[in-house]
């Protein structure tokens, strides 16, 4: 099976354990399951284990990944802690001017709720029906242009079939 081949087909059943029920690692557990995505993602795609996606697309899905990242997380979802978690999961190294603001945007538009502590904040999902629909629609969008580009890569070089 040629690489593109064994690629696509993993990413297609990487998209129905999504589609199905979140990681399909059968726990019951929202934040587990979405771990294990993630893990099984960054495995499939990058050997390494992270998927070094570059900075400047992850500020563009900033908003997705910090809701997807505080569900994650199921006690001390502080900002450094998500930061950690961008640098981990996506090799992303961004700087507490982008990600504290997009923290603060999303409590106020109600989608995470924010808890002062002494000296840090806690952050956890508030509306979790509205953070499902937004990750739903980034998900769409992301995978519809990926296929798009699968698409542009088979027009582009129809040898590799």
């Amino acid at each position: 099976m040629s690489s593109r081949k064994q690629s696509e087909a993993e990413l297609q059943e990487l998209v129905g354990k999504l589609s199905k029920d979140g990681g399909g690692n059968g726990t019951g557990d929202p934040a587990a399951r979405t771990e294990q995505l993630v893990t099984d993602t960054s495995g499939t795609l990058a050997p390494e284990g992270c998927l070094n996606i570059d900075d400047g697309l992850v500020k563009q899905s900033l908003s997705p990944l910090l809701l997807l990242l505080v569900g994650l997380r199921t006690d001390d979802a502080h900002g450094k802690g998500i930061m950690e978690d961008l640098t981990r999961f996506f090799g992303a190294d961004l700087s507490p001017g982008t990600v504290y603001p997009a923290l603060h945007d999303l409590d106020e538009d109600g989608l995470l709720e924010m808890h002062e502590l002494i000296q840090t904040k806690e952050y956890r999902i508030d509306d979790r029906e509205a953070v499902r629909e937004t990750l739903e629609d980034a998900m769409q969008q992301h995978l519809a242009l990926g296929f798009v580009f699968q698409q542009a890569l088979d027009e582009i070089d129809p040898t590799d079939e």
